[in-house]
């Protein structure tokens, strides 16, 4: 019945609809397959036969196998910003970053394969990578500057927020394996890690009465 009804609902898309609601099922075919194999065992035969296409319908919209792949993590991260900005809300800035934090890891359980599709993209996707990289920092350096802006940060430059920034989506990727990744699925962070990152942000790791900034 669902797949009757898939056809029914295609056939009434226009050729833009219909192409994108076709490439969309390629990227979804691709997040299984790569999640689920790996990028070297990503074949483009592998890829079509999940997302049910033909391989000649593949190369309507990929030049190649490697652009598919190229593609993948920055069409992931982009959802993932979508995906956090919706859970986010409009309190204060220190609990909006809490929340990111949180549905960060409500992200990764909706979507497994992410892990692995950013760690071996580095070797196997350098472009999506790097494109990837520059997404995520750029969509949150953002969000640091109009804090700061709003004076809820003071004191920090905007080389100094990109460096931040790449501590904090380090700090996921390492929470998220030690904590959420076990035996092939993906479990709720626990509150103490949360908690954790709570008080990181909004009291600091380290108190001291003197000037730190020339040690």
């Amino acid at each position: 019945m669902t797949q009757g009804r898939s056809i029914v609902k295609m056939t009434k898309l226009n050729r833009v609809e219909r192409n994108a609601w076709t490439k969309q099922k390629i990227f979804d075919a691709a997040t299984k397959i790569v999640g689920q194999f790996g990028y070297a065992e990503a074949s483009v035969a592998r890829i079509t036969e999940e997302a049910g296409v033909a391989q000649g319908t593949f190369y309507n919209h990929f030049e190649n196998r490697q652009e598919l792949l190229d593609q993948l993590l920055p069409k992931i991260g982009l959802d993932m910003v979508e995906f956090i900005r919706a859970r986010t809300g409009t309190a204060d800035a220190a609990r909006q970053e809490i929340a990111r934090f949180s549905a960060f890891f409500d992200f990764i359980r909706e979507v497994p394969e992410f892990l692995r599709i950013l760690n071996e993209a580095e070797f196997f996707a350098p472009i999506g990578y790097q494109k990837h990289l520059d997404n995520i920092s750029v969509a949150y350096v953002r969000i640091l500057r109009r804090a700061r802006g709003a004076g809820a940060i003071q004191d920090y430059s905007d080389e100094e927020f990109e460096a931040i920034v790449h501590m904090l989506m380090g700090s996921r990727g390492y929470l998220s394996r030690r904590y959420s990744y076990s035996e092939g699925s993906v479990t709720a962070v626990p509150d103490h890690v949360i908690s954790a990152y709570r008080k990181l942000m909004t009291r600091g790791l380290f108190s001291s009465s003197g000037d730190l900034k020339n040690p």
